[in-house]
């Protein structure tokens, strides 16, 4: 183990109908007017959205709506967002909502309390301050509900950039397992795949010798497969929802890289070009790159491929828990291949230009060169 510091303040709540308790919680805040923040449809037509608002209601505070959030949020809706919270001075953001809602209004609350353009905390600007984010959960995949991190895309530059700062760390995070069962198959795909994204850049790119973090990482991997296989066979399966989305949650609130020492994102990174520029689903971009990157990087690390084959799939080589997995996604159709979502190879170039930018700017530009991001590619063609 590595020297580290965890600290969490996210405070979560966990069970059916907790919704109902955001307004009480917000009270004890001495939150009075908020800026509820949600996507479409869904929460509207599943009665959430008046649950929500009536909860708010009987603990007097008062609201501002914002709706209309992409599943991946974009920067004209956001710096909107800005502008409402500003004209209307909300004390806190509400996000109700999958990633994309809890990403969006993060960056809402860094930019109700800024002078400059939001977009400027996604460039390299510090954040040193943000209104309180709350959050009622209805997606479980991007852990957002707890950490803090925010990502939002500049459709004008092609740029999916993140921020990450403990000012934006939700102050409660309301997670009803009951709200995923409606989610459709595909999309619970997809929040498996960026789940297992989200432990395993660490597993693989990390130095040896955290034994632990390791077991905590294979544990989140084996029972996303296990309840995401469960859920695939009964959508309304309430034990595995339960247990999927309190593990989406552990896959990305700090836990599993504490003492891991260095390591790196590249996966996500390269899928960000990807959603940046086509607007595919996150995961749907994930399932796509990951086989290519392993096949690529196994040579770096063979015995932790190794480990991690015969731990997840009972396997004696890394080669083959590389299949295995690429075949857990095709299994629950999530994409395995650019051409699936209609990205032709003759693009990869100019997604390699793209993701080349990004990995400047998270310190693997010189591994991660476009030369580099481009051969990934093309192992997924």
């Amino acid at each position: 183990m590595f020297d580290f510091t965890f600290h969490n303040p996210t405070k979560i709540i966990f069970g059916a109908g907790k919704e109902a308790m955001i307004g009480e919680e917000l009270n004890a805040a001495g939150i009075t007017n908020i800026l509820l923040v949600y996507g479409r449809n869904s929460v509207v037509k599943s009665g959430l959205l008046d649950r929500v608002i009536a909860s708010l209601k009987a603990s007097d505070i008062t609201c501002s709506q914002y709706g209309g959030v992409d599943s991946n949020p974009l920067l004209s809706h956001t710096r909107k967002g800005v502008d409402l919270a500003k004209r209307d001075k909300v004390e806190a953001i509400l996000a109700v909502g999958g990633g994309s809602v809890l990403d969006e209004s993060k960056a809402i609350a860094v930019g109700a309390l800024s002078d400059t353009d939001v977009w400027d905390f996604f460039v390299g600007k510090e954040v040193t301050r943000a209104l309180p984010v709350f959050t009622i959960l209805t997606l479980a995949a991007t852990g957002s509900e707890m950490n803090g991190n925010s990502v939002v895309t500049n459709a004008e530059t092609r740029q999916k950039y993140n921020i990450s700062s403990p000012h934006v760390y939700p102050k409660v995070s309301i997670l009803n397992p009951e709200l995923t069962h409606s989610v459709p198959l595909n999309y619970t795909a997809y929040s498996a795949v960026d789940a297992i994204a989200h432990v395993i850049e660490g597993y693989f790119t990390k130095e040896p010798g955290t034994h632990l973090q390791d077991r905590l990482v294979e544990g989140i991997i084996k029972t996303v497969i296990e309840t995401t296989d469960l859920i695939m066979a009964d959508p309304s399966h309430a034990q595995a929802r339960a247990s999927f989305m309190w593990t989406a949650t552990l896959a990305l609130n700090g836990l599993t890289p504490a003492g891991i020492g260095e390591f790196s994102f590249p996966n996500h990174m390269i899928e960000h070009a990807l959603s940046a520029i086509y607007n595919i689903p996150h995961g749907a971009g994930l399932s796509i790159v990951m086989p290519a990157w392993m096949k690529w990087y196994v040579a770096r690390n063979p015995s932790q491929f190794q480990r991690f084959a015969g731990e997840i799939f009972g396997l004696d080589s890394a080669v083959a828990g590389i299949a295995a997995l690429e075949q857990w996604f095709v299994t629950i159709k999530s994409p395995v291949r650019l051409g699936e979502v209609k990205i032709p190879a003759t693009d990869i170039e100019a997604i390699a230009e793209n993701a080349e930018g990004l990995a400047r700017q998270w310190g693997i530009g010189e591994l991660y060169t476009r030369k580099t991001i481009a051969g990934i590619l093309q192992l997924a063609v």
